[in-house]
């Protein structure tokens, strides 16, 4: 199976989409086919051994419509800029198209109307005077509206003696029953001009209909055009995203500095970013170092300190000094290349909500047509007068709106995508966005999630024989020929005191002990109880101390000479600043919180007491993780893990959402369904919260779509006018359409004001407005 993205012409509501997926989903070897209506693009996952590319086209052309695949040698970011150009060339043909209509409409209405509003005009063109010149000039003036709005005559009968009729279809079909009595209306006015019958004249010459198809025309393209301006709205966030993206990049090979185009640069390329440009490339500082300003990709407001051997991404802004990388992703593999990627997949794919629609759509058109010459034939039949009864059905016609419904879903997931990865959070498919709402249940890991991952000095204690300072140098000096992990997180506390590492001779490591070595010629020992116990070591008041760190989950290091305990450095894998903050606000949230360890259970429960979680999974076996969140499902609950660990991602895969740390393993982001740029838990806070108010959006879009129709159709159909003397004007249920679209773009676009979560509670409430 491959999967390819083809650019999908001609679509214009819900019922285009219907057609194209019901097309191809019918060729032998598809295995699946997901049509977006936003940017008109269409995902085939496929048999190449079966079908090829240009049949797919020939099906999509078969429906009436055009496709074609996009290119692979073309990079995300190309593709995303082709799009956008598109969009922005629509948008000015757009504009071409309603200035043309509003000027001619402008006369026409002039022409047709201005007797009635006493506007003074000239004897020749007056209705009441001269009714086939009048009427001819209207003929004349509609003409133009109609050939700048053609495009919805071509697709609309093209689509429609296909069998699959759109929302196109519609217009045409209306405007073209009201300009066609119009010609009709000429043939009468000229036949009774020649016979001299003044009575006809003048009935026809009032219902001449010309005012209502050219503002029908003129009132729909108004509306594309603002939808379309709406539209472009929906990708900002990304559009922001690629415009940081540098064009060229200063690249040295054979000890020669080239600036070339960034597509001709290579991985292990050698890249210098001087102060104040953009890194070109991701890559790893060979010399050189600098403060990077990632916020644009990860949102992190602060600029991040990146020394030799740390990793820069592209994208991000050198902010004060120079330094050299190795390039280690370039084209379409760099991070922000991945980013938009992601975003279009997401926005490609289709919220299990949206089926609905879907469905609905699929039949939309034709029911629509039939109800319009059902309602058309009723009135006449019952006796109202031709022209009133074609009146009833271009209103049904024009009213009607599968845009709407095609819009609801697309265009919110389009924003709520783009506007996660404004804040670094990376949102795979829209399926994961609707289950984030679903959510009752958290469990968070706790190492690299909760915790920085790594240990820490969090106290040192001394004796009254030493100083911290010199206790912590003894330590440092005996740690620095060791290999275990706490020894790392003690020399770290040194150079950050720079505090200077004395030479230790006759160092011998104490397996599941401890260590010891001489310095200046004095024998210390660094080690637990059991191997102060063993040496017969004094361990004065210590012993209770260090009874008091292991039930705060920390791990004490005794540190003694020949006879007695010098003082007790603990070490602990410490919560991040910020994991405290968002398990409060997750909770605030109406959530369970779970945190998972293989931890012990006293250790757990430190940090349990720390953090106020209500429920606490310990000693976990790596390979038990999604064990856990099975039993968890088991009980009813719908699960979102949050881990950033090779050992979570089983759990992230079996859990209803995955939610991965973006600092951790690539095997755990690969099985996630959401990624954190940051390694910071209150983004999963603002995920959960943008995942909620995306659905909730979706929700108030599509029910304005369904109310809209299931009010506006009868409406237009007469269906309350024997009683209450209610008729919807053709020209009124125009304007109305268009703005049924507009409306729902209009409100997608309110999630542009969503906030990423803050550390205060009382800023949940304000976020979710």
């Amino acid at each position: 199976m491959i999967k390819e993205k083809f650019d999908v012409m001609g679509m214009t509501c819900a019922a285009c989409v219907a057609h194209v997926e019901k097309s191809v989903s019918k060729l032998e070897g598809v295995n699946s086919v997901h049509v977006n209506l936003l940017n008109n693009s269409m995902t085939v996952s496929f048999d190449e051994l079966k079908l090829g590319a240009d049949i797919i086209e020939k099906s999509v052309s078969d429906a009436g419509y055009e496709a074609h695949i996009q290119s692979a040698e073309a990079s995300s970011a190309t593709n995303f800029y082709s799009k956008i150009e598109n969009i922005k060339d629509e948008q000015k043909k757009m504009r071409t198209r309603l200035i043309v209509s509003i000027v001619f409409l402008v006369l026409l209405l002039y022409i047709s109307m201005g007797h009635m509003l006493g506007i003074p005009f000239p004897a020749k063109i007056d209705l009441m005077e001269h009714p086939l010149l009048a009427s001819l000039l209207q003929l004349w003036l509609t003409l133009p509206i109609i050939y700048a709005n053609r495009r919805y005559f071509i697709t609309g009968f093209k689509t429609l003696f296909k069998a699959s009729p759109n929302m196109d279809s519609l217009i045409a079909i209306g405007s073209s029953a009201a300009f066609i009595y119009g010609l009709f209306a000429i043939y009468k006015i000229w036949t009774a001009t020649t016979h001299g019958d003044f009575e006809t004249m003048m009935k026809f010459s009032h219902d001449l209909y010309f005012e209502s198809g050219a503002t029908i025309l003129t009132l729909i393209t108004l509306g594309k055009y603002l939808e379309a301006k709406s539209k472009s709205r929906t990708s900002d966030a990304i559009t922001h995203l690629m415009d940081l993206a540098p064009k060229t990049a200063n690249v040295i090979r054979n000890k020669i500095e080239f600036e070339l185009p960034i597509e001709e640069v290579v991985v292990n390329d050698m890249v210098i970013v001087r102060p104040g440009q953009r890194v070109p490339v991701d890559g790893q500082i060979i010399s050189g170092s600098s403060s990077v300003d990632e916020s644009a990709l990860t949102g992190e407001s602060m600029p991040v300190f990146k020394d030799k051997g740390d990793t820069v991404l592209s994208a991000s802004i050198n902010k004060s000094g120079s330094f050299t990388l190795r390039a280690t992703k370039v084209g379409d593999d760099t991070t922000l290349s991945q980013i938009i990627h992601l975003v279009e997949e997401a926005s490609a794919s289709k919220a299990p909500i949206s089926k609905l629609a879907d469905q609905i759509s699929a039949v939309f058109v034709p029911v629509v047509i039939g109800i319009a010459i059902l309602a058309s034939s009723v009135f006449f039949f019952l006796g109202y007068p031709f022209d009133f009864a074609l009146s009833i059905g271009i209103a049904v016609l024009v009213i009607s709106c599968p845009c709407a419904l095609g819009l609801a879903t697309p265009v919110a997931i389009m924003v709520g995508t783009g506007k996660g990865a404004e804040h670094g959070i990376l949102i795979k498919s829209a399926e994961s966005l609707e289950i984030g709402h679903k959510i009752d249940t958290v469990v968070l890991d706790k190492t690299g999630t909760l915790t920085e991952g790594k240990p820490a000095v969090t106290d040192i204690l001394v004796s009254s024989i030493v100083n911290q300072q010199q206790l912590l140098e003894i330590a440092a000096s005996l740690e620095k020929p060791s290999e275990h992990p706490l020894a790392e997180a003690i020399l770290m506390e040194a150079e950050k005191q720079a505090i200077s590492i004395k030479p230790v001779e006759n160092f011998q490591a104490i397996p599941g002990k401890g260590i010891e070595g001489t310095i200046d010629g004095k024998k210390y020992v660094a080690g637990n109880l059991k191997l102060m116990t063993e040496r017969n070591i004094d361990l004065l008041k210590f012993a209770s101390l260090a009874d008091k760190f292991a039930d705060e989950g920390k791990t004490p290091l005794y540190i003694a000479n020949e006879s007695e305990v010098l003082g007790i450095i603990a070490v602990a894998d410490v919560l991040k600043p910020s994991s405290i903050e968002a398990v409060r606000q997750l909770q605030a949230l109406g959530l369970n919180v779970v945190m998972l360890t293989g931890d012990h259970a006293k250790t757990a429960a430190a940090i349990q007491s720390q953090l106020g979680i209500s429920q606490v999974i310990a000693e976990v076996l790596p390979q038990d993780k999604d064990k856990e969140i099975s039993k968890l499902q088991a009980s009813g609950k719908i699960v979102a893990m949050i881990g950033d660990g090779i050992n979570d991602a089983p759990a992230l895969t079996r859990a209803n959402l995955g939610i991965a740390i973006g600092a951790g393993t690539d095997i755990a982001i690969e099985s996630a369904d959401i990624v954190l740029m940051r390694s910071d838990l209150m983004d999963a806070v603002t995920t959960l919260r943008l995942s909620k108010a995306v659905m909730q959006n979706i929700k108030q879009n599509l029910f304005w779509a369904f109310f809209y129709n299931i009010i506006g159709i009868p409406l237009a159909a007469g269906v309350f006018y024997e009683m209450l003397g209610w008729k919807l004007n053709p020209m009124f249920a125009a304007a109305a359409m268009s703005l049924s679209s507009v409306t729902v773009v209009l409100n997608a676009l309110r999630l542009l004001r969503f906030k990423p979560s803050i550390s205060e509670l009382s800023g949940i409430t304000q976020n979710n407005k």
